[in-house]
């Protein structure tokens, strides 16, 4: 097996594989941390690897579990080891929210949406960066490249080299509509191996010259999204957080946050901050504690954050925070359509989750994506697709197309509404475009359930409805000799599903027109950060996990070296840890 380049990090001349630190000059016990991180997913982790290499004190808030590869379900109909709702005793990594306007798919564990993720990472288009509230902060096509070639680094993003059944058969279907030259193989955070190569094997840290931990090469299972038991999938918890870990960085999981506030009356922050936290999986128990730090750094994806600035704000803990919170939320406007082939011969599930995509026009494409076989809970929400624009005369025609498809194929229809052999037999096209379009979220109380407060969704509905995406899946569907596919939510209710939900922290030049600046640093408080999805600013249409990466990646640059850490925005020592107070 051939030797795989050790990552070095453009934020050090050592590299993120690199010895430790030397010891620093002083130590402020002040505070129990230099900076706490709350989440651990994208943001979260690369904050703190970036933090712990640079010499300070980090804890890592994670509302989640820690998993290991054997840990992970064999399949997600064991719903209770894969669906995170540690009040009903579910207390996977998994988690569905529903709202007026948006189904959203999120991660919950240590490591955050890469437990969970399909593992793919793109770059967006350059064109980006000129939309939205941070257009002209930076000049972010000079700098940006950088920092994703960095992130790419240290995920290990290779092109893909596993096509499954499911890849030749979208190619198959492009090529039958014209767009077979669009066709792509995706770039995917896996430890695969080189051509030729038994996949399957184990081998020592492949990525950070021995510093990382022991890796095993894909066996294209398709179970990326149900976790990787295969130790394959370059998770967080085994590049940016591991190394964390390993140079001082302490996670505490399942720990929710629940307040934060400045400390010794300094309103903006500027002598640190009070973080409580209570237990997140305990029914009674939940086990208060009380730490302090120098800086916090908001990083619970967009929901999280949302949902604590809000109470931050409402409770009068962080009153200072914009009033554009919870405003500009997006997704990647998508729809979720496929083709069902029952009884198909191949295994369309075999693969990696995203193996490969096309490009339906400049601004729209779709990626083939795959559950493991016998992972089929997502299976009754699919149905057979229907046209039409939303509304009740497309819920009619959808009756009506059901009732004539039981009356002409009875059997044929009733195996493709049940669930059973959804993921071996269906090729899941994910549609993304570019368009631009947005939610706001609020704190309130529903009327239905007036005894606490959640997240609501407001504002104009996101389409649902993507024609040419549609007209894909029908063509598919005809040279596959399948049926296309749509979800029941994006027909009865038009709502749509993401994985990518953006945005409500929005990176801006001023509070009056988003929640944090250019360097990801909050309006109104000193050394307080968001560093997730929530600060980005425009629609991304491709996987936002690798620019999290990147973007954070960026902020973290800014900030210096702890010995050497002047004046009142930077955090200046390393040192011992103090333990956490109860109360």
């Amino acid at each position: 097996m051939r030797a795989f380049p050790e990552v070095k990090s453009e934020h050090s001349p050592e590299g993120a594989g690199a010895d430790r630190l030397p010891a620093l000059f002083m130590s402020d016990l002040r505070h129990d941390f230099d900076f706490i991180v709350i989440g651990s997913g994208f943001g979260g982790s690369v904050t703190a690897h970036r933090l712990t290499e640079k010499g300070y004190r980090v804890a890592v808030m994670e509302m989640g579990r820690r998993w290991r590869a054997e840990d992970f379900p064999t399949t997600n109909w064991r719903i209770w080891r894969w669906f995170w709702r540690p009040r009903l005793g579910l207390r996977g990594f998994f988690n569905m929210r529903f709202f007026r306007h948006v189904v959203i798919l999120h991660g919950c564990a240590v490591g955050g949406g890469s437990i969970t993720y399909a593992n793919t990472l793109v770059e967006p288009r350059d064109s980006v960066w000129r939309n939205g509230s941070w257009a002209g902060l930076a000049d972010w096509n000079k700098e940006m490249p950088a920092h994703f070639n960095t992130a790419k680094r240290m995920l290990g993003v290779v092109e893909n080299r596993i096509l499954g059944p499911a890849d030749h058969l979208l190619k198959r279907a492009a090529d039958a509509a014209g767009l077979g030259h669009t066709f792509y193989r995706t770039s995917v955070a896996a430890f695969q191996a080189p051509e030729g190569e038994e996949p399957g094997q184990t081998f020592p840290d492949p990525y950070f010259g021995g510093e990382g931990p022991a890796r095993t090469t894909c066996v294209a299972c398709g179970g990326c999204m149900v976790g990787c038991r295969h130790n394959a999938k370059n998770t967080l918890d085994k590049n940016y957080l591991y190394l964390a870990e390993k140079h001082g960085a302490r996670v505490f999981e399942e720990t929710r946050v629940v307040d934060v506030a400045p400390l010794h009356g300094e309103p903006d922050g500027a002598d640190g901050y009070e973080v409580r936290t209570e237990n997140s999986s305990a029914w009674l128990a939940r086990r208060p504690q009380r730490f302090t730090a120098r800086g916090v750094v908001f990083a619970a994806s967009a929901l999280g954050d949302m949902d604590l600035l809000f109470r931050l704000k409402r409770k009068g803990s962080l009153p200072a925070l914009s009033g554009q919170l919870g405003h500009r939320v997006r997704t990647n406007a998508e729809s979720l359509i496929g083709v069902r082939i029952p009884g198909s011969r191949e295994d369309l599930s075999e693969g990696v989750a995203i193996g490969s995509g096309i490009y339906l026009d400049d601004y729209t494409h779709i990626e083939a994506t795959r559950y493991p076989a016998g992972s089929d809970a997502m299976g009754p929400l699919s149905t057979l697709l229907t046209g039409g624009r939303p509304g009740a005369a497309r819920i009619l025609l959808w009756l009506s197309r059901l009732g004539w498809s039981f009356l002409r194929h009875p059997i044929r229809t009733a195996r493709l509404l049940q669930p059973f052999g959804f993921a071996r037999e269906t090729v899941i096209f994910l549609c993304m475009q570019t368009l631009d379009g947005h939610i706001d979220m609020r704190l309130r109380r529903r009327w239905f359930w007036p005894f606490r407060t959640v997240l609501t969704t407001e504002g104009r509905k996101i389409p649902t409805f993507i024609p040419q995406a549609n007209e894909f899946a029908r063509k598919a569907a005809a040279v596959l000799n399948g049926t296309a596919m749509s979800t029941v939510m994006e027909i009865l209710l038009n709502v749509p599903t993401t994985a990518h939900i953006l945005g409500g922290c929005t990176m801006a030049a001023s509070p009056e027109e988003g929640v944090v600046d250019s360097r990801n640093r909050v309006f109104g408080y000193r050394n307080m950060y968001i560093c997730d999805g929530s600060v980005l600013a425009a629609n991304l249409g491709v996987n936002p996990s690798l620019t999290i990466c990147a973007v954070t990646e960026r902020a973290m640059s800014y900030i210096p070296p702890a010995a050497r850490a002047p004046g009142p925005d930077a955090h200046e020592r390393a040192g011992g840890m103090l333990p956490a107070r109860s109360g």
